[in-house]
């Protein structure tokens, strides 16, 4: 729960980094012993792991990771979950169905998705109006805000998403201090309300996420609207993983959430600041999510918030991982690749450039290397087709040569 009247959330947000990295640590042996207890897919998944082994980010990062792009094949073959909640369904309060399906369970914690600590950073105190604009249809960001909003003692208005011109009714009618929804959304109930002559001015703070957020549009709202906003960045899955605060320096990781940036196809971490997937590990005892890729991009921030906050930051949501091409019809992956260049120590950032010559597809995975050993052209080249099924061309670049992008596979084919 919040703390009355302070500046941030709880004191977790403002412990020593080391404080927090110890707590994390003695904490996560229990959690990866719960999953193993407790969803049988864990034991599969992490093999002959010792729980008491896994005492820091290295030892973490030795696990494998389990992908979202899985997530759909592996619940089909083993219902809602795939076996990886460690909550049999009857003791859950909610089950979503977010795209693919993709199953979600929520369990009957309070602020289950953990959204308060977001809604506070924002502006968000108890007794707020909410109008919520998130669905509250089979996907769970409805009652992720719900959730968040209950704790922290703020009611709501469940408006969902459609039906402008009653929703611009109600915000007139009810008044409502602030929004939380998408900011698009946020923007056509706006100028809907303005064009029926409905009055929005109680709106004076917002909670955007779902979509990218673009500074014109953040200070449209401001300028236009009065209306001071804030996003954060969460999944379907994860529920909130990260968080906007008043510095506006990129947003700050949740509490509950252990998050390392990898390269892309791997589960390798990449330097602070590299642009990688978001891997996060949540320490959720219903559905507990150990290394779980979530095809998202992102890179860490250097150093500390200047509101206060001490935990890490990233950039926020910089795209989506690659994915899936087909290259002479045969699907290749990014993950594909990772595993080609698994036992190649000195690769450095790779990338596998796909092109059409005289009709014809064209692989080439261009590899930073320093000081490349003989042979390792024809190995890489090896390895890429074991991996993959496929032929490609090897072309070895000095380090720093590749964008940082955090691009594996770069689709440079024509559109049909």
């Amino acid at each position: 729960m919040a703390e009355s009247g302070g500046e941030f959330y709880d004191r977790q947000e403002v412990r020593r980094p080391a404080e927090r990295e110890q707590a994390i640590f003695h904490a996560l042996p229990g959690l990866i012993r719960h999953a193993l207890d407790n969803a049988p897919a864990f034991v599969r998944h992490l093999g002959d792991v010792d729980p008491d082994a896994i005492v820091d980010r290295a030892a973490l990062a030795k696990l494998p990771v389990l992908r979202k792009s899985q997530l759909h094949s592996l619940q089909q073959a083993a219902l809602p979950f795939g076996g990886f909640n460690a909550t049999p369904p009857s003791r859950l309060v909610r089950i979503f169905a977010s795209p693919g399906p993709i199953y979600d369970p929520e369990g009957p914690r309070l602020d289950y998705w953990r959204f308060a600590r977001a809604l506070f950073a924002a502006g968000f105190r108890s007794g707020d109006l909410i109008h919520n604009t998130f669905s509250y249809h089979l996907t769970p960001a409805g009652s992720m805000v719900e959730g968040g909003a209950r704790a922290l003692g703020c009611p709501v208005i469940p408006g969902g998403t459609g039906q402008t011109e009653l929703q611009a009714r109600v915000i007139h009618d009810l008044k409502p201090r602030g929004y939380v929804g998408t900011p698009s959304f946020l923007l056509v109930l706006l100028e809907k309300a303005r064009e029926l002559g409905y009055s929005t001015a109680s709106i004076t703070k917002a909670l955007v996420s779902g979509e990218a957020f673009p500074a014109s549009l953040r200070e449209r709202l401001r300028r236009e609207f009065g209306i001071d906003a804030y996003q954060c960045y969460a999944t379907a899955d994860v529920g909130l993983i990260a968080y906007e605060t008043s510095a506006r320096e990129g947003l700050v990781v949740d509490e509950a959430v252990i998050l390392e940036i990898v390269r892309p196809g791997t589960g390798d971490p990449v330097p602070e600041g590299e642009i990688g997937e978001v891997v996060v590990t949540v320490f959720n005892p219903d559905y507990p999510l150990i290394r779980f890729a979530t095809g998202d991009l992102s890179a860490v921030l250097p150093g500390q918030s200047p509101c206060g906050r001490t935990n890490m930051r990233i950039k926020g949501w910089l795209g989506r991982v690659d994915q899936g091409v087909k290259v002479r019809g045969m699907f290749v992956y990014p993950h594909q690749i990772g595993e080609a260049l698994k036992r190649f120590d000195m690769v450095g950032r790779a990338r596998l450039e796909v092109s059409r010559e005289e009709e014809r597809d064209r692989m080439v995975l261009r590899c930073e290397v320093a000081g490349a050993p003989s042979g390792l052209e024809q190995a890489l080249a090896e390895a890429v087709r074991a991996a993959t099924g496929l032929r490609a061309e090897i072309e070895l670049v000095p380090p720093g040569t590749l964008p940082e992008d955090g691009k594996v596979i770069d689709d440079r084919r024509p559109s049909p």
